[in-house]
């Protein structure tokens, strides 16, 4: 069972279409959405390529022409603080009041994450993979764990009778050691970054540096079709793929080590903000890469906390299917709260 995500204040508002997007270091999703009682309607969409734009303005102008609404909302990846924010993936700076002068609308933006908080409230159970039982019907905090481009990190504070959305930068946390292999890793890691965070291995560019840490430091013999592979294509694009099929055991072994950092950051994300509602997977990877994961020993290595076992077996655990959530989380927020 699926228990709906009730947040205060979710009734609709002006009933006026709003402009959404969810803006990435890979891509932008952009809608236009008119909204209904508990629902969205998509009257409008389409997605752009990150790095093939200057500005935010220009991409919403060639998105919705000279018919742009008065209300926009766009969830981004990177803390927003006053309506700016420098976005962690990509080379822009954005400012609401600016951006709000410039086009004669009213924009808001709220982080990445944040936005797929709010995103859980359009979710149906046929969107949501299981992972972990636990108990569903319990009411508590909640978190979110989001590797894509990045790590994207958020919480929902429960009150009583309501949700909270928070945005968090835990992804940027420190990476900790649970075994001889973790170090390894980490202080292979440490000689490319100095410093290591959790989205140095659950990321895109994380996959690649498990593949590599395997390759040139363990000495993991690499074909040399996969060699010339890597070179011409995104690297963890073709090593998830690669293990999906079947061809390589090496890249089969990378993504085995993804889903194990995946589990331990989940159970940490859990612990932390005492998540008894559930936790909640998104992102662009692990969607995609279902085929790959061993629900088993994922449970085995998630519930592992010494004396909080009790409470990580008892939190229920989802993968969320539905890649729009963001942006449907941004309608939401445009719609009710902006």
């Amino acid at each position: 069972m699926f228990v709906p995500i009730a947040f205060k204040n979710y009734n609709p508002g002006k009933n006026e279409i709003v402009l959404a997007g969810d803006l990435g270091g890979t891509k932008i999703n952009i809608a236009l959405f008119k909204p209904a009682v508990n629902a969205f309607e998509i009257l409008k969409q389409q997605s752009f390529h990150s790095k093939d734009y200057t500005s935010l303005s220009a991409v919403i102008k060639e998105f919705a022409g000279e018919n742009i609404p008065a209300t926009i909302c766009f969830a981004v990846a990177g803390p927003v603080r006053d309506g700016k924010v420098k976005l962690t993936n990509l080379s822009w700076q954005l400012d609401s009041t600016e951006l709000s002068k410039e086009l004669g609308k009213k924009i808001v933006f709220i982080n990445d994450l944040e936005a797929n908080a709010y995103g859980l409230a359009a979710l149906k159970k046929e969107e949501l993979f299981n992972l972990s039982e636990g108990e569903p019907a319990e009411r508590g905090n909640m978190a979110i764990l989001a590797p894509g481009t990045g790590l994207g990190e958020a919480g929902l504070y429960w009150d009583g009778n309501n949700y909270f959305p928070f945005a968090t930068e835990g992804g940027h946390c420190a990476l900790a050691s649970r075994s001889s292999f973790d170090f390894e890793l980490y202080t292979w890691l440490s000689k490319q970054h100095g410093y290591v965070c959790y989205e140095h291995i659950l990321s895109g560019p994380g996959i690649h540096s498990i593949f590599r840490f395997l390759s040139e430091e363990k000495k993991t013999p690499v074909p040399t079709w996969l060699a010339d592979e890597l070179k011409i294509e995104d690297p963890s694009a073709a090593i998830s793929e690669n293990a999906i099929n079947g061809k390589s055991k090496l890249c089969i072994r990378v993504m085995d080590i993804f889903f194990q950092y995946l589990a331990t950051e989940a159970s940490n994300l859990v612990l932390k903000y005492k998540a008894t509602g559930g936790l909640f997977i998104s992102g662009g990877i692990p969607p995609k890469n279902l085929a790959l994961l061993n629900k088993e020993k994922w449970r085995q290595q998630f519930f592992e906390s010494d004396r909080m076992e009790t409470l990580l077996q008892q939190t229920p655990v989802n993968i969320i299917l539905n890649e729009k959530t963001p942006l449907f989380g941004a309608a939401y927020y445009a719609s009710y709260s902006a």
